[in-house]
């Protein structure tokens, strides 16, 4: 069931927000969360919700174990919880992968390949893992000792609220258990709040809706598209539209994450911030996707040392990291070759090409982030590697296709020629621009009250009008079309 869909839009989250905010206890309503959320992940996984509740007794049971010390040492608890939960993730997101490149192997041995069962991914399997392992390393590292010992009388119900919560279950942000303890514990819904979430989630519902889906149609069309037979244009068009799906779809799904969360009570971080403006791709990473970017340097890179270390483990932490990174996102080399190219970029800037970047024009600088995240999209993008080759050999004009096959001119409708420039306006900071605007003119107008008082109710009345009209632009859409995948439900 996603979020930009009918069934959730007008049936699921309105039953949900109607009885939820009519309960005035707050440990009765995380029971209402967590019975729904486990209605919303059975939606669409059915059994396999067993899994994750599976994993959640798991990590219960070491987190006891990790607090309490009586049968094993705290690091061996956690040393199991690691494994326990890792081993879940390999088993059904990396079996098959495993034993693909194992039978390479085997075929050149003279044996008969081994046959395995395609396994299916359970939805959010990275995320909730992640989730999962955070909560017993921070509960070893004593950074949540004490909401723990608050919590212990609820005991498993808000462990797997934290776990479970619909908004962020099956596709993130990735949620420290000690950023939400003290909420699930008591928070308020206040009507600021309440209308806080109502904005972000129309937002992020019309990145998803209004630019993601327009976009990804061209996109999904042009990858499809023979290598042989991709042109310059085509591939340029191709891979613009994708960075703008891939960008839209995700922190669209983010913002509706946090405004549903906001709706609830619960205030969750920002996990991107206008990824598309970096200058470099350090500055990518601190902008992109930036819960797991900060899951894998307090999980991964800092206990490998970090920058602490010598040079060279300084750029084996780094390259360890991105192989892990792309590795998450896909049980697939694909995936693997986009990280470490990512990583690589990262140590050549450590070496110094920082510097060199701080110190030339900034468009400069920028022109070059881009077409590193670019021609990396190419990679997670393609399916094969030999698809990402032709592909980049188009986009450097080295292609012999003459584009008659496959013209240009038929993948630029109307609606993709206006939705192409708002795209890549809203990747800038255009609306904080608005907002300091709008706050710069209410100083100048504070001597007169009528007018202050008038400027604030047109401008709120403006920005409801906008998010009106988003609304219904995004609910006739849903209604009239078919496309409407989410890229990250895969993860």
């Amino acid at each position: 069931m996603v979020f930009s869909s009918p069934i959730f839009l007008f049936l699921f989250l309105p039953l949900t927000l109607l009885i939820g905010l009519s309960l005035k206890n707050t440990q009765v309503r995380n029971v209402f969360l967590l019975i729904v959320s486990m209605l919303f992940y059975a939606w669409g996984e059915g059994a396999f919700l067993l899994l994750m509740l599976l994993s959640i007794l798991i990590n219960y049971f070491f987190a006891y174990l990790i607090e309490d010390a009586r049968l094993l040492s705290p690091k061996r608890s956690l040393a199991y919880a690691v494994i326990a939960n890792l081993a879940l993730l390999a088993f059904f997101k990396y079996a098959n992968f495993i034993v693909d490149n194992l039978n390479y192997f085997v075929v050149l041995a003279g044996y008969e390949k081994i046959v395995m069962k395609e396994i299916h991914l359970p939805l959010g399997i990275s995320f909730y893992t992640f989730h999962s392992l955070s909560y017993v390393i921070d509960l070893y590292r004593k950074q949540t000792r004490g909401e723990y010992a608050e919590i212990k009388k609820a005991n498993l119900p808000n462990l797997a609220l934290y776990i479970m919560f619909f908004p962020q279950l099956v596709a993130g942000p990735i949620i420290r258990y000690h950023d939400v303890a003290v909420q699930i514990l008591t928070r308020a819904t206040t009507v600021a709040l309440f209308a806080s979430g109502v904005r972000r989630f129309v937002m992020g519902l019309g990145k998803k809706v209004l630019i993601a889906n327009t976009m990804g149609s061209v996109a999904d069309k042009i990858f499809a598209i023979p290598g042989q037979d991709l042109t310059a244009p085509l591939a340029w068009l191709g891979i613009v539209t994708y960075t703008l799906q891939i960008y839209f779809d995700f922190s669209g799904y983010s913002d509706m994450a946090i405004g549903l969360g906001r709706m609830f009570g619960f205030e969750f971080l920002e996990n991107f911030n206008y990824p598309y403006i970096a200058k470099s791709i350090r500055e990518f990473w601190q902008r992109w996707h930036i819960s797991l970017s900060r899951w894998f340097r307090d999980y991964l890179y800092l206990p490998l040392g970090g920058n602490r270390v010598g040079t060279g483990r300084l750029y084996l932490n780094l390259i360890t990291v991105f192989f892990c990174t792309g590795l998450w996102h896909g049980a697939s080399w694909n995936f693997v070759v986009w990280g470490l190219f990512h990583g690589l970029f990262m140590v050549l800037e450590r070496l110094g090409l920082d510097k060199l970047l701080k110190r030339v024009w900034s468009p400069i600088a920028h022109m070059y982030a881009m077409s590193v995240i670019l021609v990396g999209w190419v990679f997670f993008r393609a399916d094969t590697f030999e698809y990402s080759g032709m592909f980049l050999k188009a986009m450097a004009g080295l292609s012999a296709s003459n584009g008659l096959l496959y013209p240009v001119g038929a993948y630029l409708s109307n609606e993709f020629l206006i939705t192409l420039p708002v795209g890549i306006i809203f990747c800038t900071p255009l609306a904080p621009y608005i907002g300091k605007l709008y706050e710069s003119v209410k100083l100048r107008l504070e001597g007169n009250l009528f007018l202050c008082d008038m400027y604030k109710f047109s401008m709120s009345g403006l920005y409801i009008v906008f998010l009106f009209l988003v609304l219904l632009a995004s609910s006739m859409s849903l209604a009239t079309g078919t496309y409407n995948p989410f890229i990250y439900f895969r993860f």
